[in-house]
């Protein structure tokens, strides 16, 4: 079968399409013949993260496709079933922390850049019906993750005031779509004046250019919640619009991982601080029924062909996305 394998160098150059051995689903598991694939930014984490040592590894943690094979023991689904993928790995019920021995689909284990996968039974879902095979094969990660980070860590409520510093990736662009369609009042920013208007397109009540100030820009608006993937760049910005006792949720740190942190101010603004990555099955069928409900899609940037995976990649890395860059996969992706 087809794939996207990551062997022999770091980075980008160790990227190749590949004719790979078709596997075999175990006792517990089923197989999935893709028809699209979801990028995100850990696959391009990955790509650092896995040595030129170790064995070949196909990336990818979002799909959605036909089961066409089921190991012993799976009965909920069976060939022929449209799947989509949940790449949380291990964790089952919502808790604190995922349990030892959690993973995410792609790194270790083979993931979703090829024509076939092999997932946990439980990990694969009938796909909503209203869903396209293109909005299907590229929500899972990012809605996961900014599922648990609006409802289970920051308990997000009507009336709320969010902020989301950079908008444009695809957990940013379902944070604003889930805390509209939760009832709360939402701020983003961005350093794209086209990203700025999309997201008011897409319900945002105020848009602002990351490089102004943004109290000014605000009106001296305070926010209850701000949830932060971006990092160095924006934490002190995002903790100067907080209201005193307010939150911060924080699940990535594209633009730098450490942070200066003066204790006394935080301490003094009674804030907290939250950390959150990824969710459980459990939030991920909680978060299913609640796109389902509100009816909500993913903003699709573009979708591809595998052979693309260059200028997929570039695309993403330059941040020039805004929502979810796909690959059709399998025959009749399209």
């Amino acid at each position: 079968m087809k794939a996207i394998v990551h062997a022999g160098k770091s980075g980008l150059d160790g990227l190749s399409v590949q004719e790979m051995e078709e596997p075999q689903p175990g006792a517990g598991e089923v197989r999935v013949k893709l028809r699209t694939a979801g990028m995100n930014h850990r696959d391009l984490f990955v790509l650092e993260r896995h040595k030129p040592t170790d064995p070949p590894v196909i990336i990818g943690s979002d799909g959605a496709g036909v089961i066409d094979a089921v190991g012993e023991g799976v009965t909920h689904v069976q060939v022929g079933d449209e799947v989509i993928i949940n790449p949380s790995l291990g964790w089952k019920e919502n808790s604190e922390a995922p349990p030892a021995g959690y993973e995410i689909l792609g790194f270790p284990k083979h993931g979703t850049f090829a024509e076939k996968v092999i997932v946990p039974g439980d990990n694969a879902i009938l796909k909503p019906r209203y869903l396209t095979w293109e909005e299907a094969g590229v929500l899972s990660l990012a809605a996961l993750t900014a599922y648990r980070a609006l409802f289970t860590r920051a308990r997000i409520r009507p009336g709320m005031k969010v902020l989301i510093p950079g908008i444009g990736g695809g957990a940013a662009t379902f944070l604003l779509q889930f805390a509209k369609a939760a009832g709360a009042t939402v701020y983003v920013t961005s350093r794209s004046k086209e990203k700025c208007r999309k997201a008011l397109e897409y319900g945002a009540d105020r848009a602002i250019d990351s490089h102004d100030d943004w109290g000014t820009a605000l009106d001296g608006a305070k926010v209850d919640v701000a949830i932060e993937s971006v990092g160095a760049a924006t934490f002190h910005k995002s903790l100067e619009r907080l209201r005193p006792g307010g939150t911060i949720v924080t699940f990535g740190a594209s633009t730098g991982d450490v942070v200066p942190f003066n204790l006394r101010d935080f301490f003094y603004g009674q804030y907290n601080l939250l950390g959150t990555t990824m969710g459980s099955g459990e939030e991920y069928r909680e978060m299913l029924q609640f796109i389902e409900t509100h009816q909500i899609k993913p903003v699709l940037d573009q979708m591809m062909p595998l052979e693309q995976y260059a200028q997929a990649f570039e695309r993403m890395e330059r941040a020039a996305q805004l929502g979810k860059i796909g690959f059709y996969v399998g025959s009749g992706g399209h």
